[in-house]
């Protein structure tokens, strides 16, 4: 099973990072697959939890398919984001929320779950979730032209070699195989794969926006990434001004028994 694992949910201060750049991340962040969203509306829920909701990407979209969406937020700067498009989030940690007693048919969490205690986080979710209700966790990994990583790798080794997400093949967001830690619980089903590729073609000031916000550039300090990002937008600029990324979102999908 594709399932994240690892210790990133230990480093609450690199994901409290994304906080300090919520306008930008709200702007050069993308949104989901429109097949996944419209799957998930599909499960026709009368009530959503969006947790670690961030500006209200995956919410805001589900909100504007006609879902009642509530979303959690560690980080009140990117909170404070999604309520500006209208959603209800509430602030605190998914693993220390407290639900009130509140309960959902369906949980969403994207991009977020690998910042999550994974065992608190299964029982959390099936506190919350009604039975035969879905939890749905996604990720977007990006694979880039080679011709495009041949000539960031030169960049990158020259001003910031420590940094592996974006430009490379995964990048930050290679989850390793581990235990189906949901189906292992004996609280959920099993859990579903499911992929859903796309596409999109993104100028040089869109990419450095969006590098912008990844965890692994904020913490280069504002000197070094702002070199980094200048010549990453000369760089496209002589690919010929845009880059085209290969997307390809994938859900873990799983019911609560």
């Amino acid at each position: 099973m594709l399932e994240p694992v690892g210790e990133l949910h230990r480093d609450r201060a690199r994901a409290g990072s994304f906080g300090s750049v919520a306008g930008q991340y709200d702007r050069y962040r993308p949104s989901y697959p429109d097949a996944l969203l419209d799957d998930l509306a599909g499960l026709l829920p009368t009530a959503v939890l969006d947790v670690g909701c961030g500006t209200g990407k995956a919410a805001a979209a589900l909100a504007r398919r006609g879902l009642p969406v509530l979303g959690v937020e560690p980080d009140a700067r990117m909170a404070e984001v999604a309520r500006g498009h209208g959603l209800a989030v509430e602030v605190a940690a998914f693993e220390e929320w407290d639900a009130a007693g509140r309960t959902f048919d369906l949980v969403t969490c994207g991009e977020a779950w690998h910042w999550i205690d994974p065992a608190r986080g299964v029982g959390k979710a099936a506190e919350v979730l009604r039975t035969g209700g879905t939890i749905a966790r996604f990720w977007t990994l990006t694979v880039l032209d080679e011709a495009v990583t041949a000539a960031f790798e030169p960049v990158y080794r020259e001003h910031a070699p420590e940094v592996t997400a974006v430009w490379r093949p995964n990048g930050h967001r290679t989850h390793a195989t581990g235990p189906d830690l949901f189906g292992g619980s004996g609280l959920f089903t099993p859990a579903e794969l499911r992929t859903y590729p796309w596409g999109r073609s993104l100028t040089g000031d869109e990419w450095t926006g969006m590098a912008a916000t990844v965890s692994d550039h904020q913490r280069l300090g504002p000197e070094r990434l702002t070199a980094l990002l200048k010549a990453l937008r000369a760089t496209i600029d002589g690919l010929g001004g845009t880059v085209h990324a290969h997307q390809e979102t994938y859900a873990l999908v799983t019911v609560r028994t």
